[in-house]
């Protein structure tokens, strides 16, 4: 059992493993890219399922709307975690030992090196090596010499940086897999739809939708409120969207207001949470007069765009109240900012709000809002419709100012427009860490890729007949694939140092030269 659990160790941690491991995570964050989440848009994941009602289960249950929530991306996100630890760990180790160490005893046979040669010198075999030990010092070499078995020799070694850079590398990919579960696991986002003139606080229940982290706790979350005053897009000459800004007031609980101006990458940041405009639209104004004098008077709803070339929206508003009646009243329609009829239908053909119409159907009945079932706020129940407890009792095309007069006298008047901001706070701890974490990652990696590990080894025998010094150089380097220039500058700078030092000097005899 022992050896097993060993075995599958060593396999786990091999960087081969590592590197399939990181090959299979990307591959498994695919289906996030072409699929809509559940975490980001429930609505997109609503319209893929009536798109697509044989399909969309199968893959809800291989949980392809949540993939990086799901139990398969969080079993490779482990492994490859667990198999980094024991890659690097040991690797980091044994690097330092590296670099404590003394380099390495010269080889035997110099010459099966990939770069070798030898050269005569006139100087005894101390100064030789005196000589190649300050070329190589100059070059930042660590110099280690040694009596050998085969003479006096030189072990010279640089370039532990490329290792550290690796070892870098290596501990930043495990910091930025910490800072990304740190940020899923003590995070928090939230989406809502903000009317101007309307605000919310930051406490799930106000949010559409929201995800949190299974660590994160109500009370933990940043007290921040926020109210948006005013919207404003800006289009380029084709109508594209060039830019939109929101004027909002904010502040947190206990402390004054204050007032700045957001955009898409232009966000808030308070307290530790950023607040961002992620898209926007139009909530029509209407007002609504009953019989008996009651009144709901500038009431809206945002209607969601259906063409964000030309904003066309659709959209409902709910009155479940009704004055002096058990039933309740919906208004759903079309949104045109610049509306066009063309055959009897209302279409937009501009984005901007250059002539606002509206086209409504209005309900009459139960909206079944208190049966328990979820239903969406931005359309009318069809269901209700199905069963005959909600009806249709009018319908109109109005621009702004115009009325329509139901049969029991009911006045609906489409009295303005207001703008609406898709706004996103988001909380992140691990943000700074995963920042510092790819810095580190990068660092590294230029490390890995521009140092080079280089090992040098001089040997120095005597020369034929007793005179001079035969000096035998080798080097051995790792990240370089052409190494015989560098390897020729050095043996041809030894060779000219050797040169002025025995022209400084004066010669030896060969007794003397035998002696030293």
């Amino acid at each position: 059992m022992g050896s097993t659990l060993l075995r599958w160790w060593r396999q786990l941690t091999a960087m081969r493993t590592a590197l399939i491991l990181l090959f299979l995570l990307a591959v498994a964050a695919i289906p996030g890219s072409l699929l809509p989440q559940r975490s980001l848009s429930q609505s997109q994941v609503t319209g893929y399922f009536a798109e697509h009602p044989t399909l969309a289960p199968v893959l809800d249950k291989l949980f392809l709307f949540d993939v990086f929530a799901s139990p398969w991306f969080a079993a490779i996100y482990l492994l490859l975690f667990l198999s980094l630890i024991g890659c690097v760990v040991p690797r980091a180790i044994e690097h330092a030992r590296a670099v404590v160490a003394k380099p390495p005893p010269a080889p035997r046979h110099l010459h099966r090196l990939p770069e070798s040669t030898t050269l005569d010198s006139p100087l005894p075999a101390a100064d030789t090596l005196d000589v190649v030990e300050e070329e190589l010092r100059v070059r930042r070499f660590r110099v280690v010499r040694r009596e050998g078995r085969h003479g006096p020799e030189l072990s010279a070694e640089k370039g532990f940086l490329k290792e550290t850079g690796n070892v870098v590398f290596h501990f930043a990919l495990l910091a930025l897999l910490l800072g990304l579960a740190g940020g899923k696991l003590w995070g928090y986002e939230g989406s809502i739809l903000v009317t101007e003139g309307d605000r919310f606080c930051n406490t799930f229940q106000q949010y559409d939708t929201y995800s949190a982290g299974p660590l994160v706790d109500a009370s933990d979350m940043a007290p921040l409120c926020v109210g948006l005053e005013d919207f404003k897009a800006d289009y380029e000459e084709n109508l594209t969207a060039a830019s939109f800004t929101a004027d909002i007031d904010y502040g947190l609980a206990g402390q004054a207001s204050r007032n700045t101006t957001i955009g898409v990458n232009s966000p808030l940041r308070q307290d530790g949470v950023r607040v961002y405009t992620t898209g926007h639209g139009f909530s029509p104004v209407f007002t609504v007069t009953f019989p008996n004098g009651d009144a709901f008077t500038d009431v809206s709803a945002p209607f969601l765009p259906s063409d964000t070339t030309t904003m066309a929206s659709q959209g409902a508003l709910k009155l479940p109240d009704v004055p002096g009646s058990d039933d309740q009243l919906a208004l759903e329609g079309f949104f045109a900012p610049t509306g066009s009829v063309q055959g009897g239908v209302l279409t937009s053909v501009d984005p901007r709000p250059l002539d606002p119409q509206v086209a409504l159907f209005v309900y009459r009945g139960y909206l079944g809002l208190d049966s328990g079932l979820p239903q969406s706020v931005y359309s009318v129940d069809q269901t209700q419709i199905d069963r005959g407890t909600l009806s249709e009792v009018g319908r109109a095309n109005l621009s702004v100012g115009e009325s329509t007069t139901l049969e029991d006298g009911t006045v609906i008047t489409f009295s303005g427009l207001k703008q609406f901001a898709a706004m996103q706070l988001n909380h992140d701890p691990g943000q700074v860490w995963v920042l510092g974490a790819a810095i580190a990652v990068l660092v590294g990696l230029l490390g890995m890729l521009l140092l080079r590990r280089e090992r040098v080894f001089a040997r120095t025998t005597t020369g034929p007949g007793g005179a001079g010094t035969v000096l035998a150089v080798g080097s051995l380097t790792r990240g370089s694939a052409d190494t015989a220039p560098r390897f020729t500058t050095l043996t041809d700078d030894v060779a000219a140092a050797l040169a002025r030092r025995d022209a400084d000097h004066p010669r030896t005899t060969p007794e003397e030269n035998q002696r030293s």
